[in-house]
C-alpha cells in the first residue's frame, strides 16, 4: 500500500497573528511519522483545532525569527500535562541550539520525556522509512533554511493482467514479483520480474521554504516538485520592502514555481498590510496559474504520479456551514479584510500589531 503524505497549515501568517491566521506553523504525516515545521506562538491550539494530533515527533525550526518557534514551550508543557512519554527532537539551523534549549526550558517545569536539540544545516537530512527531510540554505538575511521531505523512486507498475496470462497465481508471488524478485512456478516455468514490472516511479518531493527572497537554491531544491510552499508576505507594490526584508512576493514565488517546474504552488506567511490576499494571488496565478493561497486549516494530500493534490478545508467548512453557505474564499477575504481592519485601527492592539509586524 502506498504511504499517505498529507500537509496540513496551521498558521499563514507573517509576524504576528491576526483574526484568521495564526502565525507560522506546519504539520506533515507520512506512513505513521509526524513532523512540524516551524512552531510559532498558539500552534499547540491550532492543532488541536484542525485534528492534528500531538504524534510529531520532530519539530524543524527554519530560523530563528519568533514567530517561527515561540511555541515550542506551551506546546511542550500541553504534551508534559498530557503525560506524553515519547521524545521530541527539536532541529534548528546552524548556530541555534543555544536559544532553542532556552525556549525548551522556558519556564522551569520539568518535562516528562526527553527533547533533545539538534542542528540540520544545508545538506544534512533526516532519514526515514523510504523518505529524507532535507535541509537547504535560504536568503533571509541570517542563517535560515528550508526543509525538502523526498521520497525514495518506487517500483513500476505491476502488469497484473500479463501476470495472469502468464498463470501465475495472485498471493504472494504477485508481492515478490513486483518486489523484484524472479519466481519458478510449480511446473517449472520461470517468471522473470522484469517481464512484469514497468520502469521505477520518482517518488513524490514537497518543499517548504520558511522566509526567503526569491533563491536560486531554493529553484534547485524544487525542480520537479509535487508541492512547492513558498512563502508570499507581500504584493508587487510592496517588492521594495520585500527586497528590504529579504521576503518574496506573490509574483516573485510564482516566477520561480514556474522555473522550477512544479506541479503546484502554495503561498503562505502572508502580511496583514495586504488590503485582503486576493490581489496577491492574482499576480501570482498571472504567472502561474495553479497558484493557490493558504489559510488556516487547509490541508493537502500529496497525489502519486499524475493524481491530483486533493485538497480540504476545515476551517472555511466550519465557518462556511456557521455563516450560511459561505465559498472557501469568500470567507477567507472576510477574514483578510478583518485583518486590515485590525491592523488600523488606533487602539492598543493595532498599535501592538503594527510594532510586532513592523518588518512584515
Amino acid at each position: 500500500m502506498e504511504a499517505v503524505l498529507r500537509v496540513m497549515f496551521l498558521g499563514t501568517a507573517s509576524a504576528c497573528p491576526t483574526v484568521s491566521r495564526n502565525v507560522s506553523g506546519l504539520a506533515v504525516s507520512r506512513k505513521g511519522r509526524h513532523f512540524l515545521f516551524d512552531c510559532g506562538e498558539g500552534t499547540q491550539r491550532q492543532m488541536m483545532k484542525y485534528g492534528v494530533g500531538f504524534s510529531a515527533g520532530d519539530i524543524l525550526i527554519t530560523h530563528l525569527h519568533a514567530d517561527h518557534y515561540l511555541g515550542i514551550p506551551g506546546l511542550l508543557r500541553t504534551l508534559t500535562l498530557q503525560g506524553r512519554q515519547q521524545p521530541i527532537t527539536l532541529w534548528g539551523p546552524p548556530g541555534s541550539s543555544s536559544v532553542l534549549r532556552d525556549a525548551r526550558d522556558l519556564g522551569g517545569d520539568r518535562l516528562s520525556f526527553d527533547v533533545p536539540v539538534r542542528e540540520l544545516g544545508p545538506g544534512d537530512a533526516i532519514e526515514g522509512d523510504g523518505f529524507r527531510i532535507e535541509a537547504f540554505e535560504t536568503d533571509h538575511g541570517k542563517v535560515s533554511v528550508g526543509f525538502a521531505l523526498v521520497e525514495e523512486d518506487r517500483s513500476g507498475r505491476f502488469n497484473v493482467e500479463l501476470a495472469r496470462e502468464l498463470g501465475v497465481p495472485e498471493g504472494p508471488l504477485f508481492a515478490r514479483l513486483h518486489s523484484g524478485e524472479d519466481v519458478v512456478l510449480d511446473d517449472g516455468r520461470k517468471i522473470e520480474s522484469a517481464e512484469l514490472v514497468g520502469p521505477r516511479r520518482p517518488g513524490r518531493r514537497v518543499v517548504y521554504t520558511g522566509d526567503t527572497a526569491p533563491c536560486d537554491r531554493v529553484a534547485e531544491v524544487a525542480v520537479g516538485a509535487d508541492l512547492l510552499i513558498h512563502e508570499a508576505t507581500f504584493g508587487s507594490s510592496d517588492r521594495r520592502r520585500a527586497r528590504e526584508t529579504r521576503h518574496s512576493t506573490g509574483a516573485q514565488a510564482a516566477r520561480l514555481a514556474v522555473r522550477a517546474g512544479v506541479k503546484d504552488l502554495v503561498l503562505t506567511h502572508i502580511s496583514a498590510r495586504q488590503r485582503g490576499a486576493r490581489d496577491l494571488l492574482a499576480e501570482a496565478r498571472a504567472v502561474f496559474p495553479r497558484a493557490r493561497l493558504a489559510r488556516d486549516g487547509l490541508e493537502i494530500q500529496v497525489g502519486l504520479d499524475d493524481e491530483e493534490n486533493r485538497t480540504t478545508d476545515a476551517h472555511a467548512r466550519d465557518r462556511a456551514t456557521a455563516g450560511g453557505g459561505a465559498g472557501a474564499s469568500a470567507v477567507q477575504e472576510a477574514g483578510d479584510q478583518a485583518d486590515v481592519r485590525t491592523r488600523q485601527r488606533p487602539g492598543l492592539l493595532g498599535r501592538l500589531g503594527g510594532r510586532l509586524g513592523a518588518g512584515h
